[in-house]
């Protein structure tokens, strides 16, 4: 790599990581930088899973105090996730990229909708769970979790979006335990697909340090940015850059 290439990998590992513990969108960020420094696609896109491994560090160091109670959803949360990111990884390793580049937009600007009438997914699911119980919308929460858990491992960008857009719509609590509790569910499924491209994937090993590195200062900064900004509107601007990244993303992979 040239410093040139070098000094970008830095930054926008401090920005992804800024993004992603605030908003699950580090690839907003990363994964250009990488198909700038050279990288192709896949190299690209192993080398962003493995980086992006430092924000769910960062970001649980920098959340202890919205994570204080949630140890038992944690693990229910982390098995899924871990489930669901070694899915993901084979499916990655075992299939063509053109299936993928082509449906990840959708994904997320999905999830981006999602987040952006959280509060009308909040209300139907509290009828929900008032006419069918608390354990009504359990099974497909975690189906949910599931599904975004292989997508993560698959891809990654955006996954945590679709994630904090999931966990919003099955808990009504305050977004930066939400968010906190995304981190640590997205890191897991990253941490699953990341060991299995370790081994048998072309990870750019100093890509990943610096882009690492990076995001390790930007996700341990990012909650407390949480905290101090104001829910709704930094829930649509995440929203919005949701729908930026799908955007960017659909026309990479539109023909040219």
């Amino acid at each position: 790599m040239t410093l040139t290439s070098t000094g970008l990998l830095a930054l926008a590992g401090l920005a992804a990581g800024l993004a992603g513990s605030m908003a699950g969108l580090a690839s907003l960020f990363s994964y250009p930088a990488l198909l700038a420094a050279g990288l192709p696609p896949i190299a690209a896109n192993v080398t962003n899973t493995v980086a992006m491994l430092s924000t769910a560090v960062g970001s649980a160091a920098g959340s202890r105090a919205e994570l204080r109670g949630q140890r038992r959803r944690l693990g229910r949360l982390l098995g899924m996730a871990v489930l669901g990111g070694s899915a993901g990884a084979v499916l990655l390793l075992t299939t063509p990229t053109s299936a993928f580049e082509l449906i990840v937009p959708w994904l997320i600007a999905l999830g981006s909708g999602l987040l952006l009438f959280r509060d009308r997914i909040r209300d139907a699911a509290d009828r929900a769970r008032t006419e069918g119980g608390e354990g009504g919308s359990a099974v497909p929460s975690a189906v949910a979790v599931v599904l975004v858990a292989v997508y993560g491992g698959y891809f990654g960008a955006g996954a945590g979006v679709l994630m904090l857009a999931v966990l919003s719509a099955a808990v009504t609590e305050p977004l930066p335990v939400t968010n906190a509790v995304k981190n640590l569910a997205t890191g897991a499924a990253n941490a699953t697909a990341a060991l299995a491209y370790a081994f048998l994937a072309p990870v750019d090993w100093l890509a990943a340090a610096v882009l690492g590195m990076g995001a390790l200062l930007g996700s341990w900064l990012g909650p407390a940015a949480v905290r101090r900004l104001p829910e709704r509107p930094l829930r649509i601007s995440i929203a919005l850059a949701g729908f930026g990244l799908a955007a960017h993303l659909w026309l990479s992979a539109s023909p040219a």
